[in-house]
């Protein structure tokens, strides 16, 4: 349930060190202060008392020429209602050099309303031991990462930002904004979170539903121009029977040498190619309506349900019902 009844502001811990990604954590806090101007706005009491906190109190240098000051350092005994520990470019760095942040996070994860960790910040909570057994997410790049050094951990790499119970991890950068949204519908609604990305010029939900580096964007890292047709072709015909000798003679190229070009430009094959697009049109399909799952099957060229159920069981461990369940933007926010 929403927690409609303002009962004081939440208090928002930013925890920073150095090297911290400076755009991750301004466009994070801007989420909560703006919700906090709506908020007045409305003749309604302030939602949000946002800290910068460290290991230390003082000044703290990003990754960019940007300086915050943390007025305090991070504590057991004086909790916040949300923490939100902020990722770096150099995490295994930021990780040797601040063993304090990894036992606070491990001290505190039982009794604090919602810990939060944005982007590579979730090596943190890794570390910590309080994501074992458990689905999170981190920015693309460091995603391999995180799995090799922590291999009980349940990594989705292409989430947007994932929940499980007081813990939350988000995708890189941008995507901190993203799950900020999240929080402020948690708290006060889908009409305050709206309103607050709109004063952002952000999507309060992205039409890419959870994919953090969706097959839209991937092909357009395609070099190959023949390629990339085929792929924006498909993309945009997903609904239609689709199989390699009619793509190759699409591509005017000999069904092996159109497997061979494709798997070099692209990384996969051309059926797995096919697969993640109706697997990720089938999510928003999911995400962002109430379509029958035979209609939504239809849609992204399948002429049974079960074949739909096959496809997410394999990809995503979840029937499709059971995603749209989840996923389906309910007020309370979406659970992992």
């Amino acid at each position: 349930m929403n927690n409609l009844i303002n009962l004081g502001p939440k208090r928002v811990d930013f925890v920073v060190y150095s090297g911290f990604k400076a755009l991750e954590a301004i466009g994070t806090m801007s989420v909560f202060e703006y919700a906090n101007l709506h908020l007045a706005q409305q003749g309604r009491p302030q939602g949000y008392q946002l800290n910068i906190v460290s290991v230390t109190a003082g000044p703290v240098p990003s990754d960019t020429q940007m300086v915050l000051e943390a007025s305090g350092a991070v504590s057991v005994d004086d909790l916040p209602h949300t923490a939100i520990i902020i990722g770096a470019r150099q995490i295994e760095q930021a990780l040797e050099a601040n063993p304090a942040i990894m036992a606070w996070a491990a001290a505190v994860a039982p009794r604090i309303g919602r810990l939060v960790a944005l982007c590579s910040g979730s090596f943190f909570l890794a570390a910590a031991g309080l994501l074992d057994g458990l689905p999170a997410t981190t920015h693309w790049s460091v995603a391999a990462l995180l799995r090799e050094k922590f291999p009980a951990v349940q990594v989705q790499a292409d989430a947007i930002y994932l929940r499980s119970g007081r813990l939350w991890t988000s995708a890189g950068v941008t995507a901190g904004i993203d799950l900020a949204l999240a929080l402020v519908e948690e708290d006060y609604g889908r009409g305050l979170a709206l309103q607050v990305a709109r004063d952002l010029v952000v999507y309060l939900k992205r039409p890419g539903g959870q994919s953090q580096f969706s097959v839209h964007l991937t092909s357009q890292n395609t070099s190959h121009p023949g390629i990339r047709e085929i792929q924006d072709w498909v993309l945009s015909n997903l609904s239609q029977p689709l199989d390699i000798s009619m793509l190759a003679a699409r591509a005017a190229m000999s069904e092996r040498n159109f497997r061979r070009v494709f798997v070099r430009e692209v990384g996969t094959s051309p059926l797995q190619f096919i697969e993640a697009a109706r697997l990720e049109a089938g999510r928003r399909l999911l995400e962002e309506g109430d379509l029958p799952l035979k209609s939504v099957a239809g849609r992204i060229g399948f002429a049974s349900e079960q074949s739909l159920r096959k496809l997410f069981l394999k990809h995503l461990g979840v029937a499709p019902q059971a995603y749209r369940e989840r996923f389906g933007g309910a007020p309370q926010g979406r659970k992992a």
